[in-house]
């Protein structure tokens, strides 16, 4: 109750659905097609991890999940990530952080909580990583590798352009290849598939 009154509160946001558990919110996700489904990371029965993969699995054009939870080095969080969600929201975060990040979710355009993930990446990466070389990471040229460690630092698109001294476009097109490259939906998983193959080290 307390997020959507913080949700319809803002004119550009409406809360279309809710649903108390995760074996709720995936039919009707699939039934209303929002655009951001906040996702609590810990439910009974099918969680908020199981959810977003289903999410991903079944639908053309699944939403961008932004995962709610309590701690952000919850290694749950982690594995939400890996699992599709563009971000995570913490519970304690104040009406316009919660806001803020259903819109930056929305359009893709940043890493929520950088340093967050790189932890969580510390911890959780080296376990995770194929002793294989750096799979499809190797394909990017050089600039895209830039633009890849940039995104790993939580840069927003004006942010590369300023540090690498070209347009905005330029780097959207960057992006565009690293995840089309990367086989990534959004920049949280090129992210974490910069981490998991070695390419970026958390720290």
């Amino acid at each position: 109750m307390g997020l959507r009154v913080v949700i319809d509160a803002e004119p550009d946001l409406t809360v279309v659905g809710e649903a108390a558990s995760g074996a709720e919110a995936v039919p009707l996700a699939r039934e209303l097609r929002p655009d951001v489904v906040l996702m609590d990371v810990r439910m009974p029965g099918t969680d908020g991890i199981r959810a977003t993969e289903e999410l991903m699995a079944t639908m053309d054009e699944p939403p961008k999940v932004l995962v709610v939870t309590t701690f952000e080095h919850d290694d749950h969080v982690y594995d939400a990530l890996r699992a599709g969600a563009a971000g995570f929201l913490l519970k304690r975060a104040r009406a316009e952080e919660m806001v803020q990040a259903v819109r930056l979710v929305a359009r893709g355009d940043s890493l929520l909580f950088p340093a967050a993930v790189r932890e969580l990446a510390r911890r959780q990466a080296p376990a995770r990583r194929p002793d294989r070389g750096p799979g499809p990471v190797g394909r990017l040229t050089g600039r895209e590798g830039e633009v890849l460690r940039l995104m790993a630092a939580g840069l927003s698109n004006a942010e590369i352009a300023g540090r690498l001294v070209v347009s905005p476009e330029t780097v959207k097109t960057h992006v565009g290849a690293v995840l089309a490259k990367l086989g990534a939906r959004d920049r949280t998983q090129a992210v974490i598939a910069a981490y998991e193959s070695g390419f970026v080290l958390p720290g």
